[in-house]
């Protein structure tokens, strides 16, 4: 979703796409960028210690729209970000002679942890005021940082480890837990705790060879999707970017993705601009947080199907029983 500015903006495509990729001034190999994923992978075994890359991005512009000189002293930034760093880099691009725009940004190594954001901004003077948002590319570029392969991760990865005793120490103090939702990186995780609940971890690998472990599977398996739903969702909106006039702006990855599909549910007959606005704002405040919690956790109930799996627990128990007493 973009926001709505009250001034003159772009409304064509902004077209992104990373030429070349250096790492310590050594080219990096063309199969670890990959412009149908929009991804580099700076990973490479054998080069685990590095200190800079730089990405050398070209981007294409509405030309028509800007030749209406709507707008004046234009300006193209290529942005790099990173939430879990709060890192973030800028740099100029030049329009060169054939109308592209293009320059270098330089990932150092030391501000950066996983997975950094590349997205390009536009800026211009409009009715005298400079340096105004007139657009911004619609689909980010990503550079993992611990990747070989350029994929762009978009599943909840599955995590089965032994809290107690297993090589995360973070883990530990959870180690009553059978699972865990972890959701400051580019990709959610749930960590399963393989030293939980026993047999748990090998009911939610069966294939349910009887009614009670499938049962069992499936109530523990909406359970988690439910848990992680909830926790996607207040990470989604706990860090809203806003626009100068304070209005959210709705995020990117699977962040954008979640809000989209729960917020109609937690604030239903509201549009999605004005629901998102009102959720903010209730966070913000601590008016009427609460209150939306009910709603959050029936969003995240409803994608689960928790309710169904329930009923279903519920049948079967009931089949059990009375055939006990007979």
């Amino acid at each position: 979703m973009k926001p709505v500015f009250p001034y003159p903006t772009l409304f064509g495509d902004i077209a992104v796409e990373v030429l070349s990729v250096s790492v310590d001034g050594s080219p990096l190999p063309y199969a670890q960028v990959s412009t149908a994923e929009r991804t580099v992978a700076l990973h490479r075994s054998g080069r685990e210690s590095w200190a800079q890359a730089d990405l050398r991005v070209r981007v294409r512009l509405p030309e028509a729209e800007l030749a209406e000189q709507r707008w004046s002293d234009v300006v193209c930034l290529a942005v790099l970000t990173e939430k879990t760093t709060n890192a973030r880099t800028t740099a100029r691009l030049s329009r060169d002679e054939t109308g592209d725009w293009q320059g270098t940004v330089e990932l150092h190594r030391a501000h950066h942890l996983r997975r950094a954001s590349l997205g390009v901004s536009v800026v211009a003077t409009v009715d005298g005021i400079a340096g105004r948002l007139i657009g911004t590319a619609e689909d980010d570029w990503y550079v993992d940082l611990m990747e070989s392969t350029p994929t762009r991760r978009r599943e909840i990865e599955i995590v089965e480890i032994d809290f107690r005793d297993g090589p995360h120490a973070w883990l530990r103090p959870f180690q009553d837990s059978p699972w865990i939702v972890e959701t400051s990186d580019d990709t959610p995780k749930v960590y399963l705790n393989t030293a939980g609940v026993e047999g748990l971890i090998d009911v939610l690998h069966s294939g349910g060879a009887t009614s009670q472990a499938s049962l069992v599977r499936d109530m523990a398996a909406s359970q988690i999707a439910q848990d992680a739903w909830i926790a996607m969702f207040h990470t989604a909106i706990s860090d809203l970017d806003v626009d100068e006039d304070g209005t959210p702006v709705m995020p990117t990855g699977w962040r954008e993705s979640v809000v989209r599909t729960m917020l109609p549910d937690v604030l239903p007959d509201r549009q999605l601009t004005d629901a998102l606005y009102e959720i903010n704002e209730r966070r913000t405040s601590g008016a009427g947080w609460s209150q939306l919690q009910t709603g959050i956790q029936f969003a995240a109930g409803k994608r689960s199907r928790i309710a169904r799996k329930l009923t279903q627990a519920v049948r079967t128990a009931g089949r059990g029983t009375s055939g006990a007493a007979r």
